[in-house]
């Protein structure tokens, strides 16, 4: 695993990797956190012993990191995953991370995507583009989830066509209050997308 300072587009990011083997994760933290939200709850070691590559950076829309300049415009922030990631990744995004990254499914070729509690995913521009998507897509949701309501989770479930995870007695960064679970939602997840008998592995 390297954890390094990278420049993108103009901004410099820090962010840990893992070179492995297979589609890579790029993984995509909330407002609030940092990269090392994804160490903390054992995640990344956990991919770096499967030999499964990662990249998790800190974007710049980032509350708590040291990325610069700092810069909260969406597109800005689309346009360093597209960077990032290659055509066959897979993306994991949490609450505003979650919105970049079907931002980017929506215009660039993915594996799959998995997002918790995303944010803003209802806007009229981006539901819009949602049939586009072909890709395997999870949603995972808290139902103590103070952020982002249940009704916005189930229509954006409708509209993905696909199922929620609800992760009970958790919040809004569900994945910290059931780390468990979600590391192996997140294995099961990139397993169904890679194993052999799947059309898009």
């Amino acid at each position: 695993m390297q954890d390094e300072a990278v420049e993108i587009n103009g901004f410099d990011c820090r962010m840990i990797s893992n070179p492995g083997k297979g589609p890579c994760i790029v993984i995509l933290h909330g407002y609030m956190y940092t990269s090392d939200v994804w160490n903390e709850i054992g995640l990344l070691r956990l991919l770096e012993k499967k030999g499964i590559p990662f990249k998790a950076i800190d974007m710049p829309y980032g509350h708590s990191n040291e990325s610069a300049p700092r810069n909260p415009d969406p597109a800005e922030n689309a346009a360093i995953v597209a960077r990032l990631a290659p055509p066959e990744a897979v993306l994991i995004g949490a609450s505003l991370g979650g919105y970049i990254a079907l931002r980017h499914c929506v215009a660039n070729r993915a594996s799959g995507v998995m997002v918790i509690a995303p944010v803003m995913s209802l806007q009229q521009e981006l539901a819009s583009l949602y049939s586009r998507l072909s890709m395997p897509v999870s949603i995972i949701y808290g139902d103590a989830d103070n952020v982002v309501y249940p009704q916005e989770i189930r229509r954006l479930a409708r509209l993905l066509d696909t199922d929620v995870r609800v992760y009970e007695n958790a919040r809004h960064a569900a994945y910290m209050d059931q780390p468990e679970r979600f590391r192996k939602d997140v294995l099961a997840f990139y397993g169904a997308i890679t194993r052999p008998d799947n059309p898009a592995s």
